[in-house]
């Protein structure tokens, strides 16, 4: 399996969810990069965990199969600003579009 570097919050909610279902990945690499944890795996030397959300742009982007699905797991993304109403537009498009879509 490739994943990402231990200190990564990414992989401490991998690694819980390996000992939650007695999974023990063989471990093949490890990456602070995801995009060059992805490349690696389009190379097929291993299999990798990515964000639902984009997975189809992933297989697209990268020709990998998806082999499953750890509905447990989740991913926090954050959008921080120091006002308190947004007033660049672009961004506040973006946060909607975000909220509609992905979320």
């Amino acid at each position: 399996m490739l994943l990402p570097l231990d200190n990564l919050a990414i992989r401490r909610g991998l690694n819980h969810w390996f000992d939650r279902n007695k999974i023990r990945p063989k471990v093949v690499a490890e990456f602070e990069d995801s995009a060059l944890l992805k490349a690696f795996g389009a190379e097929g030397l291993g299999i990798f965990a990515a964000p639902t959300v984009i997975s189809s742009q992933i297989i697209e982007q990268y020709g990998v199969q998806l082999v499953g699905v750890a509905e447990e797991l989740h991913e926090r993304f954050f959008a921080i600003s120091v006002e308190r109403r947004l007033r660049n537009h672009a961004l506040a498009a973006v946060l909607d579009g975000a909220r509609k879509n992905v979320f």
